[in-house]
This record gives C-alpha cells, structure tokens and sequence, in this order.
C-alpha cells in the first residue's frame, strides 16, 4: 500500500515508517520543515511538505494514497484546546477524503485516565465527543464513520512509548531526578503506568494497518502496570539517587506539570489486541531500557 503518515518523523512515526518500508509499503510523510523532510527522505520515504494547519496539503496527501496514518499532534501545552481544534479539524479533513473509499484511517489515541483504577480495554469507550472535548473528541468521530466507507482504526499508545532516544516522560522523569537530587514517586508508588517499547508499537501499527477491521480500537500495550514506585527505583539505581515517597501534597513542587499524571493509576490491558492481530512484543520492557541506562546515562 502507498500510505500518507504524519508524524513520520516523529519518535513513533520515524519507527513506523521503517516498519512500514521493511514490509514492502510505500510511505509518504507529512514534513512541516526542511529538517524533517530530509529526515524522511533519508529514511526511504517520500516528504509531502504541509503541516497540520494547513488542511489543503492533508487532504491531497490522503487523496493520493491507499491509506493514512496519523500519528501527528501538536504538542501546544500553553493552549491545550487550541491543539484539540487542530486535530478535531485535522481528523475531519482526512475523514471527508477517505469516506465512500473503505480505505483504512488509522489516529493515534492513548489509554491514559480513560478508567483510572483498573485496566482499561478495547471495548472502554472513550468519554471525549465533539471539539471541545480531549484530543477534539477525535478517536469517537473516527470511529463513527466505519459505517461510511472508511476502515477507521483508532491506535491507543500507552503513555510511555521507550527505547533508546526517546525523549518522552521517563526522560522527563530522568531530569526531574538529577534537579533535586532524588528519585521521586507519589504517595507508596503503587500507581500503575503502562509501557510499549517503540518498536514493538510500530510493528503493531503495521499490522493494524494490513488486518484490523473498520471500527477497531487496538493498544498498543505491551506491560499492563508498572508499579511507579519500581520506575522510580530505577531511575536511582541508575543515576545514583536515593528514592523517596512524594506526598501527594507537594507533588507540583516536586516533579513540575509531569508530577499529577505520574500520580494516576492507569493500567491498560492489550488481549484483544493480540487476540485479534496476532501481535506480541518482543523487545526489551521499560525497567529493562532503564537498566540499560537510556535513561540516566547523560543528560
């Protein structure tokens, strides 16, 4: 298949994309800069110049491919709903290409606080509608039109996506740590966050792409629940930190914007997923990249 990608060369979509290439795809990526065009480039794909606001250059991108995998988001902490109507917008235009086509629409979503205390699942519906909601309510409209001629796919990431490189909320952690000196978890750390590593969420979107139904919702989970407390100590052991309980008090003081979401409880189960596609992990678990120092060896 010839598949338009946003995000191509993104932590994800940079490893989708060679996924995707290795299995005999074609891959155009959307490239809102010269830096990231030539990163695609470099990678085997061809760079479709365009950037999220700009409508016109998704449209013909989706237009003139088999299949779109939107892995794209912009990250605008400082206008959180701005960035939601961006992608409400976004995932309207790549719906209104593809509807009557039954060609397949694959988002990114993520498992995170959609059932905090217990292990989300395929079936938890999202509780985001419409465009003011979380992420412009943007895996529901997707989903709704699989009865329209699209094969809409919603990708749910757990909220650490690892592997050397990555850049995300463990390397956030990671700095927190060497700031104030200890490595930190909330409460008796016994919050629960799911992991994936990078290229085993890649593999799952290729097959995704190649088998998963109109209307399927896939995690892409490969550890249900890692204790905090136990990525805590592993950040220490690797930057040579004491590790101490937060009170939950002063979790803000502490770790800064990251201090609330690593409080959360938030397993996510992936059983339907690899009942469906076939899909099992095979790289290393997030405790295993943190003991192989990706995450405390430098700065």
């Amino acid at each position: 298949m010839h598949v338009f990608v946003t995000g191509a060369s993104g932590w994800i979509g940079s490893a989708v994309t060679a996924e995707l290439l290795a299995a005999g795809h074609e891959v155009t990526g959307l490239a809102r800069s010269a830096e990231s065009a030539a990163a695609i480039s470099a990678a085997g794909a061809a760079a479709h110049r365009g950037s999220l606001d700009d409508l016109e250059s998704l449209r013909a991108g989706a237009r003139a491919a088999d299949a779109v995998i939107h892995l794209g988001f912009k990250h605008d902490f400082s206008d959180m709903p701005g960035a939601w109507r961006t992608e409400r917008a976004v995932v309207e235009t790549f719906l209104s290409a593809l509807e009557g086509s039954d060609r397949p629409f694959l988002l990114a979503s993520g498992v995170a606080g959609l059932t905090p205390g217990r292990a989300v699942t395929e079936r938890d519906a999202n509780p985001s509608h419409g465009p003011d909601g979380m992420r412009g309510g943007a895996e529901n409209l997707a989903l709704e039109h699989a009865d329209r001629g699209v094969r809409s796919v919603s990708l749910r990431f757990a909220p650490t996506v690892h592997g050397e490189g990555d850049r995300g909320f463990v390397a956030t952690l990671a700095g927190v740590a060497r700031s104030t000196g200890v490595a930190g978890y909330v409460g008796d750390g016994s919050a629960r966050w799911p992991a994936v590593h990078r290229l085993d969420a890649a593999h799952l979107v290729r097959l995704a792409l190649e088998g998963a139904p109109a209307g399927t919702v896939v995690h892409a989970v490969a550890e249900e629940g890692i204790a905090t407390r136990q990525i805590a100590e592993a950040l220490g052991r690797g930057l040579d930190l004491p590790t101490r309980s937060i009170d939950p008090a002063d979790v803000d003081g502490h770790f800064g914007w990251i201090g609330r979401f690593f409080a959360l409880d938030i397993p996510a189960s992936s059983a339907l997923t690899r009942d469906l596609l076939g899909w099992e992990p095979t790289h290393a678990g997030l405790l295993g990249d943190l003991a192989a120092g990706y995450y405390t060896d430098a700065e």
